[in-house]
Protein backbone atom coordinates (compact mmCIF):
# COMPACT_ATOMS: atom_id res chain seq x y z
CA UNK A 1 0.00 0.00 0.00
CA UNK A 2 2.90 2.35 0.75
CA UNK A 3 4.09 1.96 -2.86
CA UNK A 4 0.54 2.45 -4.17
CA UNK A 5 0.21 5.60 -2.14
CA UNK A 6 3.46 6.95 -3.49
CA UNK A 7 2.33 6.23 -7.05
CA UNK A 8 -1.14 7.67 -6.47
CA UNK A 9 0.03 10.95 -4.99
CA UNK A 10 0.53 12.70 -8.38
CA UNK A 11 -3.16 12.13 -9.13
CA UNK A 12 -3.95 14.56 -6.38
CA UNK A 13 -1.73 17.28 -7.78
CA UNK A 14 -2.95 17.57 -11.35
CA UNK A 15 -5.01 20.53 -12.53
CA UNK A 16 -4.73 24.28 -12.86
CA UNK A 17 -2.19 26.42 -11.11
CA UNK A 18 -3.63 28.22 -8.13
CA UNK A 19 -4.47 31.91 -8.30
CA UNK A 20 -1.74 33.67 -6.32
CA UNK A 21 -4.17 36.36 -5.21
CA UNK A 22 -6.63 33.88 -3.68
CA UNK A 23 -4.56 33.25 -0.58
CA UNK A 24 -3.83 36.95 -0.03
CA UNK A 25 -7.35 38.20 0.59
CA UNK A 26 -10.13 37.25 3.02
CA UNK A 27 -13.04 35.19 1.73
CA UNK A 28 -16.63 34.44 2.64
CA UNK A 29 -16.95 30.70 3.13
CA UNK A 30 -20.09 28.67 3.87
CA UNK A 31 -19.60 25.22 5.39
CA UNK A 32 -22.46 22.71 5.27
CA UNK A 33 -21.40 20.14 7.87
CA UNK A 34 -23.31 16.95 8.71
CA UNK A 35 -23.18 15.27 11.21
CA UNK A 36 -22.73 18.29 13.43
CA UNK A 37 -19.12 19.09 14.38
CA UNK A 38 -20.49 20.38 17.70
CA UNK A 39 -22.52 17.34 18.81
CA UNK A 40 -21.10 14.32 16.94
CA UNK A 41 -18.08 12.97 18.82
CA UNK A 42 -15.44 11.65 16.43
CA UNK A 43 -12.26 12.54 14.57
CA UNK A 44 -14.60 14.26 12.12
CA UNK A 45 -15.57 16.72 14.88
CA UNK A 46 -11.93 17.54 15.61
CA UNK A 47 -11.17 18.00 11.92
CA UNK A 48 -13.93 20.54 11.34
CA UNK A 49 -13.59 22.45 14.60
CA UNK A 50 -9.90 22.97 13.87
CA UNK A 51 -10.65 23.88 10.25
CA UNK A 52 -13.20 26.54 11.27
CA UNK A 53 -10.83 27.94 13.87
CA UNK A 54 -7.95 28.30 11.39
CA UNK A 55 -10.12 29.80 8.65
CA UNK A 56 -11.13 32.50 11.13
CA UNK A 57 -7.51 33.04 12.15
CA UNK A 58 -6.65 33.58 8.46
CA UNK A 59 -9.21 36.39 8.33
CA UNK A 60 -12.11 34.68 6.54
CA UNK A 61 -15.79 35.23 7.27
CA UNK A 62 -17.30 31.80 7.93
CA UNK A 63 -20.92 30.67 8.08
CA UNK A 64 -21.57 27.12 9.32
CA UNK A 65 -24.83 25.34 8.49
CA UNK A 66 -25.36 22.14 10.47
CA UNK A 67 -28.05 20.14 12.25
CA UNK A 68 -29.78 22.05 15.02
CA UNK A 69 -29.03 19.78 17.99
CA UNK A 70 -26.16 21.17 20.06
CA UNK A 71 -25.38 23.94 17.58
CA UNK A 72 -23.97 27.10 19.23
CA UNK A 73 -24.77 30.56 17.89
CA UNK A 74 -21.13 31.07 17.00
CA UNK A 75 -17.81 29.22 17.12
CA UNK A 76 -14.48 31.09 17.07
CA UNK A 77 -16.27 34.03 15.48
CA UNK A 78 -18.00 31.93 12.81
CA UNK A 79 -21.79 32.28 12.70
CA UNK A 80 -23.58 28.94 13.14
CA UNK A 81 -27.05 28.19 11.77
CA UNK A 82 -28.89 25.12 13.03
CA UNK A 83 -31.19 23.44 10.51
CA UNK A 84 -34.25 21.38 11.44
CA UNK A 85 -33.22 17.72 11.51
CA UNK A 86 -34.55 14.18 11.74
CA UNK A 87 -32.96 10.94 13.04
CA UNK A 88 -30.84 8.86 10.69
CA UNK A 89 -32.72 5.60 10.01
CA UNK A 90 -29.61 3.50 10.67
CA UNK A 91 -28.24 5.54 13.61
CA UNK A 92 -31.10 7.09 15.55
CA UNK A 93 -28.76 9.25 17.64
CA UNK A 94 -27.31 10.92 14.52
CA UNK A 95 -29.54 13.75 13.21
CA UNK A 96 -29.67 14.56 9.50
CA UNK A 97 -30.98 17.59 7.63
CA UNK A 98 -31.60 18.65 4.03
CA UNK A 99 -30.95 22.32 4.97
CA UNK A 100 -33.40 23.46 2.31
CA UNK A 101 -35.65 25.78 4.31
CA UNK A 102 -36.30 29.34 3.04
CA UNK A 103 -34.58 30.57 6.23
CA UNK A 104 -31.33 28.73 5.41
CA UNK A 105 -31.42 29.86 1.78
CA UNK A 106 -32.01 33.48 2.82
CA UNK A 107 -29.17 33.50 5.36
CA UNK A 108 -26.71 31.97 2.88
CA UNK A 109 -27.80 34.33 0.08
CA UNK A 110 -27.37 37.41 2.29
CA UNK A 111 -23.94 36.14 3.34
CA UNK A 112 -22.84 36.31 -0.35
CA UNK A 113 -20.35 33.43 -0.21
CA UNK A 114 -17.26 33.15 -2.40
CA UNK A 115 -17.37 29.38 -2.07
CA UNK A 116 -19.54 26.66 -0.52
CA UNK A 117 -17.92 23.61 1.06
CA UNK A 118 -20.18 20.65 1.85
CA UNK A 119 -19.36 17.45 3.66
CA UNK A 120 -21.74 14.73 4.61
CA UNK A 121 -22.34 11.02 4.84
CA UNK A 122 -26.01 12.00 5.00
CA UNK A 123 -28.37 14.27 3.07
CA UNK A 124 -27.36 17.89 3.74
CA UNK A 125 -25.03 17.82 0.76
CA UNK A 126 -28.09 17.80 -1.54
CA UNK A 127 -29.31 21.06 -0.01
CA UNK A 128 -25.83 22.56 -0.27
CA UNK A 129 -25.58 21.60 -3.93
CA UNK A 130 -29.00 23.11 -4.70
CA UNK A 131 -28.12 26.39 -2.96
CA UNK A 132 -24.72 26.57 -4.69
CA UNK A 133 -26.41 26.19 -8.09
CA UNK A 134 -29.15 28.70 -7.29
CA UNK A 135 -26.62 31.30 -6.11
CA UNK A 136 -24.12 30.43 -8.86
CA UNK A 137 -21.30 29.80 -6.37
CA UNK A 138 -18.44 27.27 -6.77
CA UNK A 139 -18.66 24.22 -4.53
CA UNK A 140 -16.12 21.96 -2.87
CA UNK A 141 -17.28 18.64 -1.49
CA UNK A 142 -15.53 16.50 1.10
CA UNK A 143 -15.77 12.76 0.50
CA UNK A 144 -19.32 11.51 0.16
CA UNK A 145 -20.24 8.20 -1.44
CA UNK A 146 -21.55 8.48 -5.01
CA UNK A 147 -21.90 12.29 -4.98
CA UNK A 148 -18.45 13.80 -5.67
CA UNK A 149 -19.10 13.99 -9.42
CA UNK A 150 -21.50 16.89 -8.80
CA UNK A 151 -18.84 19.04 -7.10
CA UNK A 152 -16.30 21.35 -8.72
CA UNK A 153 -13.61 19.73 -6.55
CA UNK A 154 -13.66 16.80 -4.12
CA UNK A 155 -11.46 16.54 -1.02
CA UNK A 156 -10.59 13.08 0.27
CA UNK A 157 -8.95 12.18 3.60
CA UNK A 158 -6.55 9.56 2.24
CA UNK A 159 -4.82 8.29 -0.88
CA UNK A 160 -6.77 5.02 -0.53
CA UNK A 161 -10.05 6.87 -1.10
CA UNK A 162 -8.58 8.70 -4.10
CA UNK A 163 -7.56 5.35 -5.57
CA UNK A 164 -11.07 4.00 -4.98
CA UNK A 165 -12.54 7.02 -6.76
CA UNK A 166 -10.23 6.52 -9.73
CA UNK A 167 -10.96 2.79 -9.96
CA UNK A 168 -14.72 3.32 -9.75
CA UNK A 169 -14.52 6.33 -12.09
CA UNK A 170 -16.58 8.31 -9.58
CA UNK A 171 -14.85 11.55 -10.52
CA UNK A 172 -11.92 12.44 -12.77
CA UNK A 173 -8.55 12.22 -11.02
CA UNK A 174 -7.64 15.86 -11.66
CA UNK A 175 -10.73 16.98 -9.68
CA UNK A 176 -9.65 15.18 -6.51
CA UNK A 177 -7.39 16.65 -3.85
CA UNK A 178 -6.05 15.29 -0.58
CA UNK A 179 -7.16 16.84 2.70
CA UNK A 180 -3.86 16.55 4.54
CA UNK A 181 -4.00 14.80 7.87
CA UNK A 182 -3.75 16.93 10.99
CA UNK A 183 -3.77 16.43 14.75
CA UNK A 184 -3.73 18.72 17.78
CA UNK A 185 -0.36 17.66 19.14
CA UNK A 186 -0.75 19.84 22.23
CA UNK A 187 -4.09 18.38 23.29
CA UNK A 188 -2.84 14.86 22.59
CA UNK A 189 0.55 14.56 24.24
CA UNK A 190 2.51 12.08 26.42
CA UNK A 191 2.46 14.64 29.25
CA UNK A 192 -1.17 13.68 29.93
CA UNK A 193 -0.28 10.16 31.10
CA UNK A 194 -1.80 9.85 34.59
CA UNK A 195 -1.68 6.97 37.08
CA UNK A 196 -5.19 7.79 38.32
CA UNK A 197 -6.58 7.48 34.79
CA UNK A 198 -4.73 4.20 34.31
CA UNK A 199 -6.36 2.87 37.49
CA UNK A 200 -9.77 3.79 36.06
CA UNK A 201 -9.09 2.29 32.63
CA UNK A 202 -7.61 -0.92 34.02
CA UNK A 203 -10.45 -1.60 36.44
CA UNK A 204 -8.16 -1.08 39.42
CA UNK A 205 -5.23 -3.14 38.09
CA UNK A 206 -2.80 -0.52 36.75
CA UNK A 207 0.14 -2.92 36.86
CA UNK A 208 -1.46 -5.10 34.16
CA UNK A 209 -0.75 -4.49 30.45
CA UNK A 210 -3.43 -2.16 29.08
CA UNK A 211 -4.84 -1.90 25.55
CA UNK A 212 -6.87 1.19 24.63
CA UNK A 213 -9.51 1.69 21.97
CA UNK A 214 -11.16 5.08 21.40
CA UNK A 215 -13.92 5.77 18.93
CA UNK A 216 -17.51 5.49 17.85
CA UNK A 217 -18.84 2.00 18.43
CA UNK A 218 -20.50 0.86 15.21
CA UNK A 219 -20.90 -2.67 13.87
CA UNK A 220 -18.80 -1.76 10.83
CA UNK A 221 -15.80 -1.00 13.08
CA UNK A 222 -15.03 -4.74 13.45
CA UNK A 223 -14.76 -4.43 17.24
CA UNK A 224 -15.80 -8.06 17.81
CA UNK A 225 -12.32 -8.90 16.47
CA UNK A 226 -10.91 -7.47 19.71
CA UNK A 227 -12.77 -10.12 21.72
CA UNK A 228 -10.89 -12.82 19.83
CA UNK A 229 -7.67 -10.90 20.44
CA UNK A 230 -8.31 -10.64 24.17
CA UNK A 231 -9.07 -14.35 24.43
CA UNK A 232 -5.49 -14.94 23.31
CA UNK A 233 -3.97 -12.48 25.81
CA UNK A 234 -4.46 -13.69 29.40
CA UNK A 235 -3.52 -11.09 31.99
CA UNK A 236 -4.07 -8.17 29.60
CA UNK A 237 -6.80 -5.58 30.13
CA UNK A 238 -8.65 -3.47 27.57
CA UNK A 239 -10.47 -0.13 27.89
CA UNK A 240 -13.10 1.10 25.44
CA UNK A 241 -13.51 4.87 25.38
CA UNK A 242 -16.49 6.18 23.44
CA UNK A 243 -20.07 5.36 22.58
CA UNK A 244 -22.26 4.37 19.67
CA UNK A 245 -25.08 2.11 18.50
CA UNK A 246 -23.00 -1.05 19.01
CA UNK A 247 -22.03 -0.31 22.61
CA UNK A 248 -24.69 -2.41 24.39
CA UNK A 249 -23.92 -5.45 22.24
CA UNK A 250 -20.19 -4.91 22.72
CA UNK A 251 -20.58 -4.75 26.50
CA UNK A 252 -22.56 -8.01 26.45
CA UNK A 253 -19.87 -9.58 24.29
CA UNK A 254 -17.15 -8.65 26.82
CA UNK A 255 -19.10 -9.73 29.91
CA UNK A 256 -16.77 -11.55 32.29
CA UNK A 257 -13.67 -10.34 30.48
CA UNK A 258 -11.11 -7.79 31.78
CA UNK A 259 -12.72 -4.89 29.91
CA UNK A 260 -13.75 -1.38 31.01
CA UNK A 261 -16.24 0.85 29.15
CA UNK A 262 -15.84 4.49 30.15
CA UNK A 263 -18.44 6.06 27.88
CA UNK A 264 -17.65 9.37 26.23
CA UNK A 265 -14.65 11.29 27.53
CA UNK A 266 -13.74 14.80 26.41
CA UNK A 267 -11.10 17.44 27.04
CA UNK A 268 -8.27 16.55 29.38
CA UNK A 269 -9.91 13.28 30.43
CA UNK A 270 -9.76 12.07 26.83
CA UNK A 271 -6.14 13.22 26.52
CA UNK A 272 -5.30 11.28 29.69
CA UNK A 273 -7.06 8.16 28.42
CA UNK A 274 -5.03 8.10 25.22
CA UNK A 275 -1.72 8.68 26.99
CA UNK A 276 -2.28 6.22 29.85
CA UNK A 277 -2.46 3.00 27.85
CA UNK A 278 0.36 0.75 26.66
CA UNK A 279 -0.90 0.48 23.09
CA UNK A 280 -3.87 1.40 20.94
CA UNK A 281 -5.71 -1.32 19.00
CA UNK A 282 -7.55 -0.45 15.77
CA UNK A 283 -9.25 -3.44 14.06
CA UNK A 284 -11.47 -1.39 11.72
CA UNK A 285 -11.10 -2.05 8.00
CA UNK A 286 -13.39 0.79 6.93
CA UNK A 287 -11.59 3.96 8.07
CA UNK A 288 -11.34 6.72 5.49
CA UNK A 289 -8.44 8.07 7.56
CA UNK A 290 -8.44 7.10 11.25
CA UNK A 291 -8.21 10.28 13.33
CA UNK A 292 -8.01 8.28 16.56
CA UNK A 293 -4.82 6.65 15.28
CA UNK A 294 -3.27 10.09 14.80
CA UNK A 295 -4.34 11.11 18.31
CA UNK A 296 -2.91 7.98 19.90
CA UNK A 297 0.42 8.40 18.12
CA UNK A 298 0.53 12.07 19.13
CA UNK A 299 0.05 10.85 22.71
CA UNK A 300 3.19 8.73 22.38
CA UNK A 301 1.26 5.45 22.43
CA UNK A 302 2.08 2.91 19.69
CA UNK A 303 -0.73 1.55 17.53
CA UNK A 304 -1.52 -1.92 16.23
CA UNK A 305 -3.98 -1.44 13.37
CA UNK A 306 -5.45 -3.25 10.39
CA UNK A 307 -3.64 -2.46 7.16
CA UNK A 308 -6.78 -1.12 5.46
CA UNK A 309 -8.56 2.05 4.37
CA UNK A 310 -6.69 5.24 5.17
CA UNK A 311 -4.56 3.81 7.99
CA UNK A 312 -1.54 3.09 5.72
CA UNK A 313 -1.49 6.81 4.90
CA UNK A 314 -0.68 7.38 8.57
CA UNK A 315 1.67 4.40 8.93
CA UNK A 316 3.22 3.86 5.47
CA UNK A 317 5.22 0.76 4.66
CA UNK A 318 8.59 2.37 5.38
CA UNK A 319 7.38 3.37 8.88
CA UNK A 320 5.87 0.02 9.90
CA UNK A 321 7.62 -1.27 13.00
CA UNK A 322 9.13 2.18 13.57
CA UNK A 323 6.19 4.45 14.40
CA UNK A 324 3.55 1.72 14.91
CA UNK A 325 2.49 -1.72 13.64
CA UNK A 326 0.02 -2.85 10.99
CA UNK A 327 -1.43 -6.32 10.51
CA UNK A 328 -3.18 -8.01 7.60
CA UNK A 329 -6.94 -7.44 8.00
CA UNK A 330 -8.56 -10.41 9.72
CA UNK A 331 -5.24 -12.10 10.57
CA UNK A 332 -5.67 -12.83 14.27
CA UNK A 333 -2.29 -14.52 14.68
CA UNK A 334 -0.39 -11.57 13.19
CA UNK A 335 -2.33 -9.05 15.27
CA UNK A 336 -1.76 -10.94 18.52
CA UNK A 337 1.91 -11.46 17.71
CA UNK A 338 2.50 -7.73 17.22
CA UNK A 339 0.57 -6.82 20.36
CA UNK A 340 2.62 -9.34 22.36
CA UNK A 341 5.82 -7.93 20.88
CA UNK A 342 4.93 -4.46 22.18
CA UNK A 343 3.55 -5.53 25.54
CA UNK A 344 6.59 -7.68 26.31
CA UNK A 345 9.09 -4.83 25.92
CA UNK A 346 8.76 -1.47 27.64
CA UNK A 347 11.89 -0.31 25.81
CA UNK A 348 10.31 -1.08 22.42
CA UNK A 349 7.00 0.57 23.40
CA UNK A 350 8.74 3.74 24.50
CA UNK A 351 10.99 3.83 21.42
CA UNK A 352 8.08 3.43 19.00
CA UNK A 353 5.96 5.83 21.07
CA UNK A 354 8.64 8.53 20.76
CA UNK A 355 8.95 7.96 17.01
CA UNK A 356 5.17 8.10 16.63
CA UNK A 357 5.05 11.36 18.54
CA UNK A 358 7.80 12.88 16.37
CA UNK A 359 5.92 11.87 13.23
CA UNK A 360 2.68 13.45 14.45
CA UNK A 361 4.40 16.72 15.30
CA UNK A 362 4.70 17.18 11.52
CA UNK A 363 0.91 16.96 11.07
CA UNK A 364 -0.21 20.51 11.74
CA UNK A 365 -3.91 21.46 11.52
CA UNK A 366 -3.14 25.03 10.54
CA UNK A 367 -0.97 23.96 7.59
CA UNK A 368 -3.64 21.50 6.41
CA UNK A 369 -6.34 24.19 6.65
CA UNK A 370 -4.17 26.71 4.82
CA UNK A 371 -3.67 24.29 1.92
CA UNK A 372 -7.42 23.83 1.53
CA UNK A 373 -8.11 27.55 1.70
CA UNK A 374 -5.28 28.85 -0.48
CA UNK A 375 -4.96 26.03 -3.01
CA UNK A 376 -7.96 23.69 -3.12
CA UNK A 377 -10.67 26.36 -2.85
CA UNK A 378 -8.87 28.35 -5.54
CA UNK A 379 -8.68 25.31 -7.83
CA UNK A 380 -12.40 24.65 -7.35
CA UNK A 381 -13.14 28.25 -8.31
CA UNK A 382 -11.02 27.94 -11.47
CA UNK A 383 -12.86 24.78 -12.52
CA UNK A 384 -16.19 26.47 -11.81
CA UNK A 385 -15.23 29.52 -13.89
CA UNK A 386 -14.33 27.29 -16.83
CA UNK A 387 -17.59 25.37 -16.48
CA UNK A 388 -19.61 28.58 -16.37
CA UNK A 389 -17.62 30.17 -19.21
CA UNK A 390 -16.32 32.94 -16.97
CA UNK A 391 -12.88 34.49 -17.20
CA UNK A 392 -12.88 36.55 -13.99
Amino acid sequence: MGQQAAEAQPLLLQGDQVDAEWGCRPHRIVLFVEPSPFAYISGYKNRFQNFIKHLREMGDEVLVVTTHKGAPEEFHGAKVIGSWSFPCPLYQNVPLSLALSPRIFSVVAKFKPDIIHATSPGVMVFGARFIAKMLSVPMVMSYHTHLPASADLTLVPSVAIAEDFETAKVVSANRVRLWNKGVDSESFHPKFRKHEMRIKLSGGEPEKPLIIHVGRFGREKNLDFLKRVMERLPGVRIAFVGDGPYRAELERMFTGMPAVFTGMLQGEELSQAYASGDLFAMPSESETLGQVVLESMASGVPVVAARAGGIPDIIPKDKEGKTSFLFTPGDLDECVRKIEQLLSSKVLRESIGRAAREEMEKCDWRAASKTIRNEHYCTATLYWRKKMGRTN
